[in-house]
Order: C-alpha cells, then structure tokens, then sequence
C-alpha cells in the first residue's frame, strides 16, 4: 500500500458520529480555530519549558489508540477538540492543572539524613560522666582495702560470741567511714551492756588491728582507772588527754590516714574528762578533728539492757535480732541526760549470752591454752556460773568473765 495522505489521515481519524451527520456547523469550526490559536499562543509563551509542557500534554491529551511522538507538534490539536464537539468553550477555560509528575525512567531524589554534633557530644559526655563515678568508685575500694575490714571482720568473726547483729552493724559503720578519707564529723561509736558481753574484748581487737594496718602512732586506747586514777588527777588528766589527741589527729593529718580512739570504762570518766572529750570531737577549728574514730565503751545502763532482754527472751530468734535496735532510742534518751558527749553517738548495745555461748568461750579459751576441749568436760565448767532462768532458755549472769579463770584452774 502507498503512504497515506495527511488530510485523508485526518479525515479518517474523525469520530464516526461526524461522518453519519455530516460536515460539521460553522460554530463548531469557529471554535476549533478558537483553541489552535490559543494553543500555539501558549506554546510561543512556555517555548522555554519545552519538557514540562511535554509531559503534561503527553498525560493530557494522549490517548491509549494515539501513535504520535512524546515529542510536542501541532498535528493533532484539533483531536480533543473534535472528540468531543458537544463541549462547550467555557467549560474548556475551567480546565484543571495537571499535577507535574516525576518521569518514569528516573528516580525520585531521596532526602539524605543528617547527623547531628550535638548528639556526638552527648554521647561523649555520656562517657566522661561514666568514667569519672568508675573512677571515684575504685578510688573509694583502694581506699577501704588499707584498713583491711575484711581480716578485722573474720578475726570478730572468730573471737565473739553471741553478739551477731552488733558485729555487723560495727562493720557497717567503719566500712562506710572509712570508705573517704574526708568527713564533715568524726565517727562516733559508744558500746553499752553488761559485764562479760564481749564489749572490751571487741575494743582490744579493734585496737590491735588498727595498730596493724594505720601503725602504733595513730591509735589511743584509753583506760581512765588506769590513767586517771584519782580526783587530784582530773586538771593534768584533762591537759594530757588534750595533748595526746591533738598530737596524733596532726600526725594522721600528715600521713593522710584515719586515728582510732578507745575509751574504755567511761562510766568511771569524771565530768571534766567527758567535757574535754566532748570539746575534742566537736571541735570546728581545725579539719583533721573531722577524720577520726572514737569508740566509747562503758555499762551504762546495763541494769536497764538486761531487764529488756529478760523481759523479750520469749521472743524467736529473728526478733532476739531486732533487741539491739528496739534499745537504741532509750539509751540515746538515757545517755544525753548523762552527758552531752552521746548526742551524736551511735549506739550499739551488746545482748546478753546464752549458755551456749559461754560453751563457746570454754572452747575458745581451752583451746588457746592448750586443753582439748572435751564436750562433757566443758558442759560441767559451764555447770558452774550462773544464769537467768526463762523458759527453757538460760542466759548467763556474768558472760563469759570467769570462763578465763576457771579454765586457768584446770
């Protein structure tokens, strides 16, 4: 077949509803030259927007049976024009704009994710912050490992008997003074009960450990019978006592450690002792008075301590536990009416012991000198002391003070 003639082409293209009805009116003609004219006005305008207009024209006016180019030509204008004659010129100018779509052979841009400085930075803060607590708590270890609590805590663990709880809370406190070396007051511990509950005992170890590990110079164990005998003795007492603390919270302020003082027998402590010790602990001159511990042992109030054991030894043994702590706001009521110096103690009131107890003692004690310790051997110097009666639990009179002598009998 020959190559077809464009104005047969165009009028083969015409819809078959103008071919049954003949040539088309004037008006219809009118306004389809209307439209080219107004079409090739806005193609002279947007001449510079060549691709734009293309792809809107290509979804505009394309159709699925259309086999012209993408490329824009006036060839076929008219045909939207003539595919629908019934449209009237107004609604034309109402026309819609298109929305502009992205082609379908590229990619839409995707919007890049910036990263942030400022969370970097916190990130590092995050760090330094992590590393300064690691570092501070490690220092607090190394500081508390030159005391070495945990030997002084097997030794009382080893050498005292009955007396669970105040062990433990005495551990306590000394691991979380002595966990900084800096203290805005001194630690202040005062042991109370009666005779033969392992107060003093207690106090020798503490000193003989402290002497080991911060040296000799650094701990003061005080005995006022002994050194202060007397009343005439009372002015020099006070003036030595003055000095020798003073000398040696100086000397730990030198070497950076932490003094122990025990006092032992407080009750027979005369007035103006108890005023100077108190001026000593509260005293806000100077900042090595602050780092120091003094522990203060005495029987006040034993006679008080063993009517509430007796009284509560119906209790099971959990609750025995919580005795100690049901006692410390009474004696701290009763010693602040003593002396002033208790205002800021902690108090720790040693329990009565049992007879098994006492038993342990036996054992201790034959050991150490030597004996082996038979059972019904000990069962019988147990025997021989004294107890309160409750029940059926047996609480001994005097502790374990005469175990000493009667193993040295044997």
């Amino acid at each position: 077949m020959g190559e077809q003639d464009p104005s047969d082409r165009l009028r083969g293209d015409q819809p078959k509803e103008t071919k049954e009805n003949g040539v088309a009116s004037f008006s219809q003609f009118s306004s389809s030259v209307r439209t080219m004219v107004r079409i090739r006005q806005k193609y002279l305008a947007m001449k510079k927007r060549r691709l734009e207009i293309a792809a809107v024209s290509s979804q505009s006016f394309g159709s699925s049976r259309s086999t012209s180019p993408k490329v824009f030509t006036f060839d076929n204008l008219y045909e939207p024009v003539t595919s629908n004659p019934l449209l009237s010129p107004r609604k034309r100018k109402k026309k819609r704009k298109g929305r502009v779509l992205y082609p379908s052979n590229s990619l839409r841009a995707v919007p890049t994710k910036e990263s942030s400085r400022a969370k970097s930075c916190l990130y590092l803060l995050f760090v330094i912050v992590f590393l300064q607590i690691y570092n501070a708590i490690e220092n607090l270890d190394d500081h508390v490992l030159k005391y070495d609590l945990e030997g002084l805590e097997k030794t009382i663990k080893r050498e005292v008997f009955g007396q669970q709880e105040v062990t433990e809370r005495l551990l306590g406190h000394l691991h979380d003074y002595l966990s900084t070396y800096v203290h805005n007051k001194p630690l202040v511990l005062s042991f109370h009960g009666p005779s033969g509950v392992g107060k003093s005992h207690v106090g020798r170890l503490l000193a003989q450990h402290f002497r080991s590990v911060v040296g000799d110079e650094l701990v003061m164990q005080y005995f006022v019978l002994h050194h202060c005998p007397t009343d005439d003795d009372i002015p020099q007492c006070t003036k030595s006592l003055d000095s020798q603390v003073s000398e040696i919270v100086t000397q730990a302020e030198e070497s950076e450690k932490i003094p122990v003082f025990i006092f032992d027998e407080v009750e027979h402590m005369p007035r103006e002792l108890l005023d100077t010790l108190r001026d000593l602990i509260h005293s806000q001159n100077n900042n090595e008075y602050l780092n120091a511990i003094y522990i203060l042992i005495s029987n006040l109030g034993h006679e008080d301590i063993t009517k509430f054991v007796l009284h509560n030894s119906s209790v099971s043994v959990s609750g025995r536990l919580s005795l100690s702590q049901e006692l410390t706001p009474w004696l701290r009521s009763y010693l602040q009416g003593h002396h002033m110096l208790f205002l800021e103690a902690e108090f720790l009131p040693f329990m009565l012991l049992e007879k098994s107890h006492v038993m342990e003692c036996f054992i201790d004690e034959m050991s150490r000198e030597g004996f082996y310790p038979d059972r019904p051997h000990v069962e019988r110097l147990a025997e021989e002391l004294s107890y309160y009666i409750i029940g059926e639990q047996e609480f001994s009179q005097t502790g374990c003070r005469q175990v000493v002598a009667k193993v040295n009998l044997l």
